[in-house]
């Protein structure tokens, strides 16, 4: 096992996870410590309803883990964003983001390998999936194909959640109004060295993983990294507004030029395609308007740290208080050499 002299800060997103725990950040901290000449393991806590909080306080107490910090938030949020409180509150060289469900932490050497070397992100892929509904397989293959159109990116392979940042993209991601949206769609950020890399190991979790659970992550997901979808609503409605202002004069066409027209078939068709006309045009202009608001947008915190807890050993402030005595050099042998 390669040893690094970084400082390298390893992010656990958990919820409901109160006996997995423990065995968890003893294995994490049992890994990190011969692999870098120093470390610091973050959980946040996405407001679990059970003793999730009570244990993760137990751990960071004396007879605890070291450099063990802790945020519990106050309501659950998407992954990406939970994610996001660890990042942003790293102090490591580099950052590695862990999902405790799917990722093998003894890849976790290998994807520092690359990042030390001078890799800005890392990415790595599991082959063996978390089980999963047929619903859920479905409706992800969709998913992919319509991100893939839109973005350009296959997220399986090219965008997983087990990655490794360096301080330099947390530091780009940290200049964003929204840096946990930034987050999302990092994959698509140019300008940074990025390496994938994929391993087989078997899941930690035998949860299965359902189509309700990622609902509401994947539109997110699909709307916040792309303007694609409203963009094709403003399409749709600068479409109809041209096609119905062409309808209109083709009405009058006829008009002028059919004597046989049946009675009230111009007026009629003037007043729908005018109305028509007229709601296409607002919808192109609400559109653009959403738009622009979106990219301006800032509603205030994603997030709240509920409670906050720190190892009472944290390794690196006990580096910083050794002092180096160094012995006195004997008088006669001071005046010897002046």
């Amino acid at each position: 096992m390669a040893f690094h002299p970084v400082f390298l800060s390893v992010v656990f997103v958990v919820r409901n996870q109160a006996d997995e725990l423990p065995p968890l950040l003893t294995e994490a901290t049992t890994r990190l410590g011969p692999q870098v000449s120093d470390y610091e393991i973050i959980v946040v806590d996405n407001a679990s309803d059970d003793n999730s909080v009570s244990v993760l306080k137990s751990l960071t107490q004396e007879a605890g883990l070291p450099n063990l910090q802790v945020y519990a938030l106050t309501k659950a949020v998407d992954m990406d964003t939970a994610s996001w409180v660890g990042l942003e509150n790293a102090l490591g060289d580099f950052v590695a983001v862990v999902d405790t469900a799917a990722d093998d932490l003894a890849f976790l050497p290998t994807m520092l390998e690359h990042a030390v070397r001078g890799a800005d992100v890392v990415f790595a892929t599991n082959q063996q999936k978390l089980r999963h509904s047929i619903s859920y397989g479905v409706a992800y293959a969709v998913f992919e194909w319509l991100y893939l159109r839109f973005n350009g990116i296959r997220l399986a392979k090219e965008a997983p959640q087990y990655r490794i940042l360096s301080k330099r993209v947390v530091n780009f991601l940290l200049q964003h109004s929204q840096p946990a949206m930034s987050y999302r769609h990092l994959p698509a950020t140019a300008g940074f060295a990025r390496v994938n890399l994929s391993y087989s190991a078997p899941p930690r979790s035998n949860r299965v993983r359902k189509l309700a659970d990622s609902i509401d992550r994947g539109v997110r997901l699909l709307v916040s990294t792309t303007r694609a979808p409203m963009r094709l609503v403003t399409s749709l409605s600068l479409f109809g507004t041209v096609a119905n202002l062409l309808y209109s004069i083709y009405v009058m066409a006829v008009a002028l030029t059919n004597p046989h027209v049946a009675p009230g078939w111009t007026s009629m068709s003037l007043q729908q395609s005018g109305m028509f006309f007229l709601i296409s045009l607002v919808l192109l202009v609400l559109g653009e308007y959403i738009l622009h608001m979106a990219s301006l947008s800032s509603e205030g915190p994603l997030y709240h740290v509920g409670q906050e807890f720190t190892s009472a050993r944290v390794t690196r402030r006990e580096k910083l208080n050794i002092e180096e005595v160094v012995a006195a050099q004997p008088k006669s042998e001071w005046m010897a050499q002046s």
